[in-house]
């Protein structure tokens, strides 16, 4: 594993450079760590833990070489690169969605379905942040009881549109305490003090692009080809942790006392579930760190089939992406 030479495409973003932070946080092994961005970022150096890389100019001749790449790239760059590396001999973990849904794509969540890594033919992807953090924290029951049907809510953090949109979260903020004219760049609307309920482009049947890979990614990870999933995605005032409130509606009974012990149990979650000492997840204390926090495990009451409403939160950035991608690499290895 030592002799690994691995290449982080798209460096210098908040998931590229969050990926630099896991190989060595989580002291993955490798003889040579190779940085690649756009050619306005070459020569530039990034300093991680006292130590100092240099970011190189993606061509399609970085990959000579290189046996692992870890993409955090968008879908077009992704696009154009993946293919040069894959020829070069390299194994591609792909953050973008340009190969989410690709048959011969495995689309992995450890904690979920890390068996499908092996029909990889060169690519592996991960999936969307939302579709992580949800369904880490719903594979444990669905693995009891299958899921049905989905009714999700989420509230995505502004980390989702990268360093530009938590920065301009912050720099809204500063406007409105200078009293000064709001400026916004990565979102269509003032996102301080405000919801924007649209992430992505809408479709022809008022769904947008983001709602719409909870239930194209869901299906495919959890290897149920018919489940229904309703999302209704929310941009939200908050900085790196996405929280969702999730109703789900399963083949066979389950309780909320099965549910409880299930997760308790669960790789990759922290159960937060003490109502009465107001005790649940919430996005401040489930950011910057990697576990899916899930709580508010109730019955549904709304219908008299086997339902439970939850709500989980986990960092955006770390297992909703960055970290999530290392994991595939560690499994894979």
């Amino acid at each position: 594993m030592k002799s690994i030479h691995i290449a982080i495409l798209g460096a210098t973003g908040a998931v590229g450079q969050t990926m630099l932070e896991m190989l060595l946080e989580r002291k993955f092994p490798y003889r040579k760590l190779t940085l690649l961005a756009s050619c306005r970022s070459a020569g530039k150096e990034v300093s991680v833990n006292g130590q100092n890389f240099v970011i190189q100019e993606a061509t399609p001749q970085s990959f000579k070489g290189v046996d692992l790449v870890l993409c955090a790239a968008e879908n077009d760059v992704a696009g154009f690169f993946i293919p040069y590396a894959v020829k070069a001999g390299a194994i591609v973990i792909d953050n973008s969605s340009a190969y989410r849904l690709d048959p011969s794509v495995p689309l992995i969540i450890p904690e979920v379905n890390k068996e499908a890594i092996k029909h990889h033919q060169g690519i592996i992807a991960n999936p969307n942040c939302a579709t992580i953090i949800a369904l880490v924290a719903l594979a444990p029951l669905h693995r009891y009881a299958h899921i049905t049907r989905m009714i999700v809510s989420t509230y995505q953090a502004v980390s989702g549109a990268g360093i530009g949109g938590m920065k301009e979260l912050n720099d809204q903020m500063q406007a409105l305490a200078d009293h000064k004219p709001i400026q916004t760049k990565y979102f269509p609307y003032q996102i301080a003090y405000n919801l924007i309920p649209q992430i992505g482009d809408f479709n022809d049947k008022g769904y947008s692009s983001e709602e719409m890979k909870m239930q194209n990614e869901g299906r495919k990870i959890l290897n149920a080809p018919n489940l229904a999933v309703n999302c209704t995605c929310v941009r939200v005032p908050t900085m790196r942790s996405h929280a969702e409130s999730i109703t789900v509606e399963f083949d066979e009974p389950i309780d909320v006392s099965t549910a409880k012990e299930l997760l308790i149990n669960a790789p990759g979650i922290k159960l937060v579930d003490d109502p009465i000492n107001a005790r649940y997840p919430m996005p401040l204390e489930s950011q910057n760190q990697d576990l899916i926090y899930v709580g508010r495990i109730r019955e549904d009451i709304s219908t008299d089939k086997h339902g439970l409403s939850l709500w989980c939160c986990g960092d955006q950035i770390r297992k909703g992406a960055a970290t999530n991608a290392v994991q595939i690499a560690e499994t894979f290895l």
